[in-house]
């Protein structure tokens, strides 16, 4: 058997792993993930890549969960000629149907405004390219097939694929497969996906594994600890009040699927808690307004924390003055509100969608603040921010950033060095050979060292992207 990494090798976006396996004398090959590069010029070169191979030698795909990092581009890969079934989650599935349109959506929007700055020469530089179409995102999810958590399917002769909950998001999986190769015995293969946190907000913990002979695992955060949710709450608490009494808004860029959700429940609960007074929370991304209906449909999925938030919302939602915004003449009529406004908006590494515009509107006021909860990409307008940034430029303009920048890692979705170690300890015995993915150079060197020292394994490799490995 071996494995190809196509993304995710060296950086934390592109996840996609391919797999060749011998079973009744042809090889089959199937990916794990497809998702978009992000983050700077060098990723929108990445996405328009080739493949090694001919999309129509795909047997079928399995998704771990929908983040676009991770499914992305899978209306791309169906376009180029891949028919098999992509199989996911239930929940993964219902937040596809929201976000790969919206992927296309946003893709032929920005392809229509660079297009328009070019004509009246406010346009540097080459223009962006839509990666599909909203029918080919639609085939991508004609394609797709659900799989609920804890049930053993047979995908091909030789093959069988179980999901069990990996605690990063709603419908986020831990892919299981087992495998069994012509003259050999069956292997089990672990690919993690994104880990979540042990005892986070919103989600429940993400499951145990007891046996693998391959583990392919993340390591977003392999270099170091979050805070405990204690440091945390208290930090925000502290930039809200602080922002509030300055008469200025608080502007946090979020993901529309995950961390929009866990932001609100937060806000909520230290309300509830009596931590912060009666707030004004607009919620301005038409993708995280579905995204929050849809986490009420499978509220049963949620942590019994988090439903007991929810509960004691619906019982009070004088609370909290929650508004979702839906057109765009409401989203600009948020530029008028000058102090008094919680802004939650995407996209989460700041470089697209709404988020941009208030950024643009509220970064020139020394009152406001605006709050990074989430692993910004090398790159990226979010990351650059985090840096300290004294000023950036937005829509061709350069914008002076004199509102606080504070970044609050505790809220990650993603479990910490201690996490991914914690999880790795669920495998009863050493496997075979461990792959650490999905992380930026040092973080993914740093964690494949602590599971040399701390779990005494050796078969520890942090692949390069593009190289086969055989397992």
């Amino acid at each position: 058997m071996q494995i190809q990494f196509l993304g995710a090798a060296g950086e934390v976006t592109g996840s996609r792993h391919s797999v060749e396996a011998l079973i009744k004398g042809r090889t089959v090959r199937f990916i794990v993930d497809y998702g978009m590069f992000q983050g700077g010029r060098e990723a929108s070169s990445k996405n328009l890549e080739p493949l090694p191979f001919s999309p129509k030698e795909i047997d079928f795909i399995v998704l771990t969960h929908a983040h676009i990092d991770h499914s992305g581009l899978l209306p791309r890969l169906c376009a180029q000629g891949f028919t098999g079934p992509i199989y996911c989650t239930d929940a993964s599935l219902e937040l596809l149907k929201i976000l790969l349109p919206d992927s296309a959506h946003l893709q032929r929007a920005d392809v229509e405004r660079a297009v328009r700055r070019q004509k009246a020469g406010k346009w540097r530089g080459e223009l962006p390219v839509a990666l599909y179409s909203m029918e080919e995102a639609q085939l991508a999810l004609d394609q797709c097939e659900a799989l609920p958590y804890g049930k053993l399917l047979s995908l091909f002769d030789g093959i069988d694929l179980e999901f069990q909950n990996a605690g990063h998001i709603l419908g986020s999986a831990i892919a299981v497969l087992d495998i069994t190769e012509d003259h050999a015995q069956k292997k089990r293969c672990v690919f993690s996906g994104d880990i979540g946190m042990k005892g986070k907000l919103l989600m429940p913990d993400p499951t145990l594994i007891s046996q693998a002979d391959v583990v392919v695992v993340e390591s977003t955060y392999g270099d170091r600890l979050h805070k405990n949710l204690e440091n945390t709450e208290a930090e925000l608490i502290d930039v809200i009040t602080n922002t509030l009494n300055a008469r200025g808004n608080i502007v946090i860029p979020a993901f529309a699927v995950g961390r929009t959700q866990e932001i609100l429940f937060l806000l909520i609960d230290l309300v509830k808690r009596g931590l912060l007074p009666h707030l004004s929370i607009w919620v301005d991304s038409p993708m995280a307004t579905a995204a929050t209906h849809l986490t009420q449909r499978f509220f049963e999925q949620l942590d019994t924390e988090s439903q007991t938030t929810f509960q004691w919302y619906q019982k009070n939602p004088s609370a909290v003055d929650l508004r979702f915004i839906a057109d765009v003449e409401e989203s600009k009529a948020l530029n008028k509100i000058k102090g008094g406004a919680i802004i939650i908006s995407a996209s989460g590494m700041c470089d697209a969608g709404r988020i941009v515009h208030h950024l643009q509107n509220n970064l020139p006021r020394s009152q406001n603040a605006i709050v990074i909860t989430g692993f910004q990409a090398y790159g990226s307008l979010g990351r650059r921010l985090v840096d300290k940034a004294a000023k950036v430029r937005l829509f061709g303009e350069e914008v002076p950033v004199r509102a606080s920048v504070h970044t609050i890692g505790g809220l990650s979705a993603h479990a910490d060095q201690a996490g991914l170690l914690d999880w790795l300890r669920g495998f009863q015995s050493e496997p075979k050979a461990v792959f650490v993915v999905h992380g930026e150079p040092e973080a993914s060197a740093v964690l494949a060292q602590a599971i040399r020292d701390d779990l005494e394994w050796n078969n520890v490799v942090v692949p390069e992207r593009l190289h086969t490995y055989s397992c």
